[in-house]
């Protein structure tokens, strides 16, 4: 069966979002990785038993140097995806050079609003439609290629509702992308470079 890695850094509903819908079932949910000590996400990922691993990112000189340590952590598990999950770090090249297999998911329609706030500046916009995008990963913050979109009309909604209304987006759109890219994956497709440093 094929196996994923999850990043995240918070609350943890779409990490758990995940593991309910696709967990020994389509895939693997082989670890969660989080650089904050304090997430929620982590009594979420170990209530389904899943490894936890806690690399706190204060603990590390530069952005570099935690990215190396984090790929070393990924690479033990020979994922073949690696999913982002409300992982909350500019990635380096190290990690974009390394990890050529790595989704994350965005509260915008990109590329609109890249970055931080992306649901209050999306909120505050004149935009008639909002969603969420699905995209490769790349060095590029939120510029990798996208896979795919869900949106909705507003309709005059308050900001808790507006972000109600993305997450219900997120829940139902990110297990299906990572559903279709593991179908898709032949078994003959390689694993995360393990060469490169």
């Amino acid at each position: 069966m094929r196996r994923i890695v999850i990043l995240f850094s918070g609350n943890g509903t779409n990490l758990e979002n995940i593991i309910q819908k696709l967990h020994q079932k389509e895939l693997l949910v082989a670890a969660a990785i989080t650089n904050n000590p304090k997430a929620k996400g982590i009594e979420r990922a170990k209530k389904y038993n899943i490894p936890v691993e806690v690399l706190d990112h204060q603990g590390f000189a530069s952005r570099e140097a935690f990215d190396q340590a984090l790929v070393e952590r990924i690479q033990k598990y020979r994922p073949h995806l690696v999913v982002l999950a409300g992982f909350m770090r500019i990635l380096t090249p190290v990690f974009t050079s390394t990890i050529k297999n790595a989704i994350n998911i965005h509260p915008s329609l990109l590329p609109l609003f890249k970055g931080a706030r992306a649901i209050e500046r999306s909120f505050a916009s004149d935009m008639k439609v909002a969603g969420v995008t699905v995209h490769w990963v790349s060095e590029e913050l939120d510029g990798g290629k996208i896979i795919d979109q869900a949106c909705f009309h507003r309709e005059n909604e308050d900001l808790e509702e507006f972000e109600a209304k993305l997450h219900k987006l997120e829940y139902e759109l990110y297990p299906k992308v990572i559903h279709n890219i593991i179908r898709s994956k032949s078994p003959s497709s390689p694993h995360i470079n393990k060469s490169a440093h």
